[in-house]
């Protein structure tokens, strides 16, 4: 059995509620890398997504952020991100959401993102656009890069990897109307989707924090791909792209010339 949009919706806006009660309480810290932090609300988030999962459709294989992958059919596959944006949520600052996405026979159909402190979901199904809280989405028509803002991310191995999109960031902060770093990779798409960024670039991400916010992109008109313009971006090692298709264009350029 597959799910519905509206059964995606209404468990972020439960695992958005956990969120939300715990935004701004003494928290429990630990570290999965020198700068990759979980907090008990990640625990308490993910544990409630995944036991309503397995209830309502045992048998579905889920990759979520903190537990990694739950053995199931591969053709019924849920990334799940409990809390995207861990840091900010951390240390009190208001930018994070859930993001939950599902997959049937490899292709993603839905998705959703939920910003519990703004009470802003938004949502995708294939073929039929994309929305926030009920209202249609459309990406940004600018196509030229000095008149766009951008939104990006950067690797929790930034200390050590050589990719890690500094000089990207750099040389898109000189020939745009300015770069963002907002913390949460799905917000970013979710934005690019709304027409608030009109591009979105990362590397070294997460299938779980671009798989539901890449549809969502798409739906409302963006080109979605790796940084190499190739379609199936969730394939580890994970990169993304999306944009407006004229900007999308000018951005690859630039990330493949600097390869």
């Amino acid at each position: 059995m597959q799910p519905t949009l509206s059964e995606l919706e209404r468990l972020a806006r439960q695992a958005g509620e956990i969120l939300r009660l715990g935004y701004e309480q003494e928290h429990q810290v630990s570290y999965k890398g020198a700068i990759d932090l979980v907090t008990e609300v990640d625990h308490q988030s993910e544990d409630y997504l995944l036991g309503e999962i397995q209830r309502l459709f045992p048998g579905h294989q889920i990759v979520s952020e903190e537990i990694g992958l739950v053995p199931g059919r591969p053709g019924d596959q849920w990334y799940v991100d409990p809390l995207d944006g861990t840091v900010n949520y951390a240390h009190g600052i208001p930018i994070f959401c859930v993001s939950i996405a599902y997959a049937h026979d490899g292709i993603v159909t839905l998705g959703v993102v939920l910003d519990p402190m703004r009470n802003e979901l938004f949502s995708a199904e294939r073929g039929r656009g994309a929305h926030m809280n009920g209202r249609s989405l459309k990406v940004s028509q600018v196509s030229e890069l000095k008149r766009s803002l951008l939104v990006t991310g950067f690797p929790y191995d930034i200390w050590s990897t050589p990719r890690n999109n500094l000089e990207y960031f750099g040389h898109f902060a000189r020939i745009t109307q300015g770069v963002r770093r907002l913390g949460s990779a799905a917000l970013d798409l979710a934005y690019v989707a709304a027409g608030r960024v009109d591009g979105y670039w990362e590397l070294n991400i997460h299938s779980w924090d671009v798989a539901a916010g890449g549809l969502i992109a798409s739906e409302a008109g963006a080109t979605v791909t790796n940084v190499y313009g190739q379609p199936d971006y969730i394939i580890p090692p994970c990169s993304l792209l999306a944009a407006s298709p004229a900007l999308h264009t000018k951005m690859k350029a630039v990330l493949n010339e600097k390869e």
